[in-house]
């Protein structure tokens, strides 16, 4: 499967506060029916949106012709503070009410000792929680763990197929993980990948894809080279730098890699 095969979504985040009807603008606008939703205040999904309203959100997605294909929280599993398990576990029940297949959590903070330790501890006792679930929770290579050799490793030792990992393309480049590597660490349990772009490993601001130094053509070929046929999905960080393009010219952009690769 080619790139431009594999279904696309965009997330959230580059919208930041957007209704079901600006969503559905943007989606009919780019030709994509996915999208990722940032759990946050002040979004159409928050952590404590309550499970009617959550199923209501589903409802009008799917009017919308909106497929809601990531939970996006910001749970970190292996902080040392508060429930992390917990919140993890009341994502996951947010994301069945709203019709998503997948929770997105981060992994630790500095300092917390032994942390990929902490990390597969946590998403097992997630995993059994959520047992009989559709839900998977995808651990993304993020904070602390930002390569894929960390997230196999963490991922090996948690041992369930309610768990899998998510690919954000900027981090593991930026901790010098070339996409080749990427890809073979996460093949076992690769579910979902978001592409982006960046002017540099320490210049973390959006450039339009294609317009900076992520080697996004090579991810593409490392997902290639894995059999990879899930979602792409374009994170476009508007929410963090408003003073970036509109989330439809960056989609635009997005499209245009991806119709570059498969060329």
């Amino acid at each position: 499967m080619s790139a431009d095969d594999r279904p696309l979504a965009f997330s959230s985040l580059g919208a930041p506060g957007a209704t079901v009807a600006e969503l559905k603008e943007i989606a009919d606008a780019g030709g994509i029916r996915s999208v990722e939703l940032r759990c946050a205040d002040g979004e159409l999904l928050a952590p404590d949106t309550s499970l009617e309203e959550a199923r209501r959100l589903g409802t009008a997605l799917a009017e919308a012709g909106l497929h809601p294909i990531c939970v996006a929280s910001y749970v970190r599993i292996a902080r040392d503070d508060g429930d992390p398990v917990g919140e993890a576990v009341a994502h996951v029940r947010l994301a069945e009410a709203v019709g998503s297949p997948f929770v997105r959590v981060f992994g630790g903070v500095e300092g917390v000792a032994e942390s990929e330790e902490v990390a597969a501890r946590r998403l097992a006792d997630v995993a059994a929680a959520i047992e009989g679930s559709d839900v998977t929770v995808l651990i993304e290579t993020h904070d602390v763990f930002l390569t894929g050799a960390a997230l196999s490793r963490i991922l090996t030792r948690a041992g369930s197929d309610r768990l899998g990992a998510l690919w954000d393309a900027v981090n593991p480049w930026r901790a010098g993980e070339s996409p080749e590597a990427t890809a073979a660490a996460l093949a076992p349990w690769l579910r979902h990948v978001q592409l982006k772009d960046a002017a540099g490993p320490t210049e973390l601001a959006p450039v339009l894809p294609g317009g900076g130094a992520v080697p996004l053509r090579g991810i593409l070929e490392a997902l290639d080279g894995i059999g990879y046929t899930a979602a792409i999905s374009l994170e476009w960080e508007r929410a963090w730098y408003p003073e970036v393009a509109p989330l439809p010219i960056a989609i635009d952009a997005f499209r245009g890699v991806l119709a570059a690769h498969s060329s």
